[in-house]
């Protein structure tokens, strides 16, 4: 995943506020870098709140800027297994952008579900000493779909398997460490 994100406000926000039934509020942003914010969701054990996070984490072993982290190994590694035990989130957003080498120039490509709903993105958020938060985004193997242009892909959640994936054991969420076959759209742009 190469890490920038779509989100357009309307009607992601009316979707998740709707079927999550949580007052969610998101800028639009057709190109979400790392460094910026981006809403998320996390589960307090009660109820789904919104948490806004910087994306990207600068561990002090690190050269560079961490955004994202493999959901096969998550649980093993130091820098991640904290945050997969007890920081789950979910980033909603309308989709997300990949780039491939045609000839002399990089193609953009858009991704998104056909049918228009938004993407449950998996992540975790770690608590900072300033009361804000930074995120790591996770990706897995791509589906069949997906595979053409990138060998990793965002995990994804769907809306039936939130419980699950927030109330879950870590040692209980293999079966949703892989993104399941969502039909996707996928535009040149």
């Amino acid at each position: 995943m190469c890490g920038r994100l779509n989100v357009i406000s309307d009607p992601l926000c009316d979707w998740v506020s709707g079927q999550l039934g949580i007052k969610f509020h998101s800028e639009t942003n057709r190109d979400l870098r790392p460094t910026q914010r981006v809403a998320t969701l996390a589960s307090d054990g009660m109820a789904l709140n919104q948490v806004d996070a910087s994306w990207g984490i600068k561990p002090d072993w690190a050269k560079r800027l961490l955004i994202n982290a493999q959901a096969e190994t998550v649980r093993e590694k130091p820098t991640f297994a904290q945050a997969f035990a007890h920081h789950r989130v979910v980033v909603p957003c309308s989709g997300w952008y990949e780039w491939q080498q045609a000839n002399s120039a990089k193609q953009k490509y858009l991704f998104q579900r056909r049918d228009g709903q938004p993407l449950l993105m998996a992540g975790l958020v770690y608590p900072q000493l300033d009361g804000g938060h930074a995120l790591v985004t996770l990706t897995t193997k791509p589906i069949a779909s997906c595979a053409p242009y990138h060998h990793r892909m965002p995990l994804l959640v769907e809306p039936q398997a939130l419980d699950f994936w927030f109330g879950a054991a870590p040692h209980e969420l293999d079966a949703l460490l892989s993104s399941p076959d969502i039909p996707l759209s996928i535009t040149s742009c």
